[in-house]
C-alpha cells in the first residue's frame, strides 16, 4: 500500500451524451495494488460512470434501426424466441466473461491474454474490427448532424419536390398513384440519397468522386468531440437465427473489446457480475422499447401512404434517414421533433463511438507501453487516421463504400473473435481458474450455469454461427446497385485481415520462444505469472483433469 498526491481524473457524463474528463488535485490516497502485486491502473470516478459508459456503449443506433427490421424480416413476435434464447445461452454468459476478464487482468483487448498468451492475436483482432467500425460508424453520426442542422428551419427540407437535387420520379405516395411503385421516390428518400449523399453524381463504387464538404465538416466535428471526449482516459427461418446470434453480438458489444476495456479501469472488487446483468437487460428492454415505437412509425406512414407495410419498411440508414423523418415531418412542430430527434441519434452514436475508440486506444496503449506517456498524441493519431479513411464515405459515391465496410467489417469476423475468446478462457485458461479469479473479486463463485455456458453451450454456439455465416454468405447490394467482384474481394480481405491475427500470432509466439516444441507450448498456453512452474514441469494444461473439469 502506498500513499501518493495524485491528480484524480474524473469523468463526467453529460446529458447530450458526450463524456469529458475534468482534472481536481485531490489530497493523499491509498492506491491499491493488484493481487499480483503490480500497482493498480487508474479507475473510474464514480461507479455510475462505468455503468453509464458501458449502457452508453451498448444502447447504440443499432438498437433503433437493426433490431426493429430483424423482427419485422423474420416475422414479428416470432424473432423474439430465438433472439431471447441466444441472450440467455451466449449473450449474457459472454458479456458477463469480458466484465470479469477485463477488471481481473487490469489490461485492454490483447494485455489480458498474459493469461494464455498465444491467443494474444484475438486480442488485436478486437482491436481491428473496433478500428474498422470506427471508419463508418463516425459517417452515421456526420450525417445526423447535417440533419440536425437542417432541422433548423421553419420548414424541413424533405417535406417537398420542388427542390434543386428533386428528380422527376419525386412523389408522394398519398398524392400521385400514377407513377409505377419502381421509379417512385418521396421527398425524404430523395433528400437522403440526392440532397445529403448527392449519389446521383455518383455511378457506383468505381467513381466516387471528391469529398462533399458540408459532409466533412460535419465529420471534423464528430471526430473533434471524439478526440477531447477520449485523449485524457476513461476517467475523464434458419436466417432468423442468423440474424438473432449477430444481432446480440452487435447489440451488447461483446466481441468489440470494449467492454474489456472500460472493465479494466473498474475497482478490483468491483461487482461485475450485478453490473453484467443489469446492463444486459437494460440493452434488451431498450430493444423492445425502440421496436415498439419503430412500429408504431411505420404502420403510421403505411397507412398514411395507403401502401403496404412492406413498401414502407427499410433496414439500416433508410430507417432512421428516411422513414423516420418522413413520420416527424406529418407532426405539428415538425422542426422541434425533428432536432430532438437528431439530437437523440448524436447522443446514441457518440456514445458508442467513444467505446469503440477507446477499446483501440486502451488496448494498443496497455499493450505498448511506450505510449502510455504520450497518450494524448497517440490518440490525436487514431481519431486522425479514422478521419482521412471516413473521408471515402462522404464522397458522392460514399454510401458504397459505407455499405462495403457495414456488411465487411464486423459480420463473421465478429462472431469468430467471441469463438476465441471462448476457447482461450474456457479452455486452455480453465473454466475453473477463471471462476477462481472472479470469487477472488467478488467474493462469490459462477454458478454451474455460467460455467457450463462458458465451456460448452457458448463455444459450440459460436462454431455454428461461424459455419452458418460462411456457408449462407450474400454479397453485399445498394438498392438495386451490386458491387464489382473486386469490391466483394477487397470487403473479404477486410474480414479476414482481422481473423488472421489469430493464427499469425499464435505461430510467431510459438517460434519466439526457446526450446523444443513441449516447452515452447507449455509457456504459450500458461499464464505469464506461472511460468516459472514449468521448470518443475508443472503444466496444468497437460493433464486430463484440467480438460475436464467445470
Amino acid at each position: 500500500m502506498t500513499v501518493t498526491l495524485q491528480v484524480e481524473l474524473i469523468l463526467v457524463k453529460e446529458q447530450n451524451g458526450v463524456q469529458f474528463t475534468s482534472t481536481t488535485l485531490v489530497a493523499p490516497t491509498t492506491t491499491q495494488t493488484h493481487p499480483s502485486g503490480e500497482e493498480e491502473r487508474e479507475t473510474w470516478g464514480k461507479k455510475i460512470d462505468f455503468l453509464l459508459s458501458v449502457i452508453g456503449f451498448a444502447v447504440d443506433l443499432a438498437n433503433v434501426w437493426r433490431f426493429p427490421y430483424l423482427c419485422y424480416k423474420n416475422g414479428g413476435g416470432a424473432f423474439l424466441v430465438p433472439y431471447l434464447f441466444f441472450m440467455v445461452i451466449a449473450g449474457m454468459p459472454l458479456f458477463y466473461m469480458e466484465l470479469a476478464l477485463g477488471q481481473y487482468n487490469r489490461e485492454g483487448a490483447a494485455g489480458v491474454w498474459k493469461i494464455c498468451p498465444i491467443f494474444k492475436g484475438v486480442g488485436f483482432t478486437v482491436i481491428l474490427i473496433s478500428l474498422y467500425v470506427g471508419f463508418y460508424y463516425n459517417v452515421i453520426i456526420s450525417w445526423a448532424l447535417f440533419y440536425l442542422f437542417s432541422s433548423f428551419t421553419a420548414e424541413l427540407p424533405w417535406v417537398h419536390c420542388n427542390n434543386t437535387w428533386n428528380s422527376p420520379n419525386c412523389s408522394d405516395w398519398a398524392d400521385d398513384s400514377t407513377i409505377s411503385d419502381i421509379y417512385k421516390a418521396t421527398p425524404a428518400q430523395e433528400y437522403f440519397e440526392r440532397g445529403v449523399l448527392h449519389i446521383q453524381d455518383s455511378s457506383g463504387i468505381d467513381n466516387l468522386g471528391r469529398p462533399r464538404w458540408q459532409l466533412t465538416s460535419c465529420l471534423g466535428v464528430v471526430i473533434i468531440l471524439l478526440y477531447f471526449s477520449l485523449w485524457k482516459g476513461v476517467k475523464t427461418s434458419g436466417k432468423v437465427w442468423i440474424d438473432a446470434a449477430t444481432q446480440i453480438c452487435f447489440s451488447l458489444g461483446v466481441g468489440f473489446g470494449v467492454l474489456i476495456a472500460f472493465s479494466s479501469y473498474n475497482k478490483f472488487s468491483n461487482n461485475c457480475y450485478r453490473d453484467a446483468i443489469i446492463t444486459s437487460s437494460i440493452n434488451s428492454l431498450t430493444s423492445f422499447f425502440s421496436g415498439f415505437v419503430v412500429f408504431s412509425f411505420l404502420g403510421y406512414m403505411s397507412y398514411k401512404h395507403n401502401v403496404a407495410l412492406e413498401k414502407v419498411a427499410r433496414d439500416g440508414v433508410g430507417l432512421v434517414f428516411v422513414i423516420y423523418p418522413e413520420a416527424i415531418a406529418t407532426l405539428p412542430g415538425s422542426s422541434v421533433w425533428a432536432v430532438i430527434f437528431f439530437i437523440m441519434l448524436l447522443t446514441l452514436g457518440i456514445d458508442s463511438a467513444m467505446g469503440g475508440m477507446e477499446s483501440v486506444i486502451t488496448g494498443l496503449i496497455d499493450e505498448f507501453k511506450c505510449l502510455h506517456k504520450h497518450r494524448e498524441l497517440f490518440t490525436l493519431f487514431i481519431v486522425a487516421a479514422t478521419f482521412l479513411i471516413s473521408l471515402f464515405c462522404v464522397t458522392n459515391g460514399g454510401i458504397y463504400v459505407f455499405t462495403l465496410l457495414d456488411h465487411f467489417a464486423a459480420g463473421t469476423s465478429i462472431l469468430f473473435g467471441v469463438l476465441i475468446e471462448a476457447i482461450g478462457i474456457a479452455w486452455f485458461y480453465g473454466v475453473d481458474r477463471f471462476s477462481d479469479d472472479i470469487e477472488e473479486m467478488i467474493g462469490q463463485r459462477p454458478g454451474r450455469y455460467w460455467r457450463l455456458c462458458w465451456k460448452f453451450v457458448s463455444p459450440c454456439f459460436l462454431l455454428f454461427m461461424v459455419v452458418v455465416s460462411f456457408a449462407t454468405f450474400n454479397p453485399p447490394n445498394y438498392g438495386t446497385y451490386m458491387f464489382p467482384p473486386w469490391a466483394n474481394g477487397l470487403g473479404w480481405c477486410l474480414a479476414i485481415s482481422s481473423m488472421t491475427m489469430v493464427p499469425l500470432y499464435a505461430i510467431y509466439k510459438l517460434c519466439s520462444l526457446p526450446g523444443k516444441f513441449c516447452d515452447r507450448l507449455a509457456y504459450a498456453i500458461t499464464p505469464e505469472t506461472e511460468h516459472h512452474l514449468i521448470d518443475n514441469g508443472e503444466v496444468r494444461q497437460f493433464t486430463l483433469q484440467h480438460w475436464l473439469v467445470v
